[in-house]
């Protein structure tokens, strides 16, 4: 079984907010699987399902971005899964709007959520998926920023993201982070190829 866990903060104030680009996400696959998000005992919340004989789990944390890690700490002792099988998916403020970044470990980036479920999980051997916001506006602070709703042409512009991260996160659970990881390369090198054809036209 693999685990698939959004960073966002819970309540409609938020849903539709920069720094709950991981929860959309997670909507966005729940929907395409047909499968719904349940209240557990913990401080989480899920849905469970399956791709052929592979395994899922969508976690969603009810408590604030700051504290993903208490969150991770109790789905990781429930379902006693490895780190290698728990992909993290989130907001990165330091990549360009609509982009992704997959990667296979490493630090937190200066995101507050990973932070925390590093701490909690005393490893950052953990898959993850970078969804991109950009950076805050000259003027503007970045709390403001990451917490202010996305326009309605933005969250159409990211649905081709979410397309591309509903394949990896597929991969995901049937191959595991490398498999997602050679299909995010081979997605980007198709893309590069198609734009070096449309500079040629």
């Amino acid at each position: 079984m693999r685990v698939i866990f959004g960073i966002g903060n819970p309540g409609i104030k938020y849903a539709f907010s920069r720094h709950n680009a991981g929860f959309l996400l997670l909507d966005f696959f729940a929907q395409k699987r047909d499968v719904r998000f349940l209240e557990t005992t913990g401080d989480y919340l899920e849905a469970a399902g399956n791709i052929g004989t592979n395994d899922f789990i969508l976690i969603k944390p009810v408590s604030f971005v700051n504290n993903s890690g208490i969150a991770a700490k109790q789905v990781f002792d429930r379902y006693e899964i490895e780190p290698k099988d728990f992909l993290v998916v989130c907001d990165d403020i330091n990549l360009k709007n609509f982009s992704l970044r997959v990667r296979l470990s490493g630090g937190d980036g200066g995101h507050n959520g990973l932070s925390s479920i590093i701490y909690n999980l005393l490893t950052d051997q953990f898959p993850r998926i970078r969804i991109g916001i950009g950076s805050n506006p000259e003027g503007e602070s970045l709390s403001d920023y990451v917490l202010s709703n996305f326009s309605d042409d933005e969250l159409k512009k990211y649905l081709d993201t979410f397309q591309m991260c509903n394949l990896l996160i597929e991969e995901f659970i049937i191959g595991g982070s490398k498999k997602m990881l050679e299909i995010n390369s081979t997605l980007l090198s198709n893309k590069k190829t198609e734009g070096s054809k449309e500079e040629e036209v």
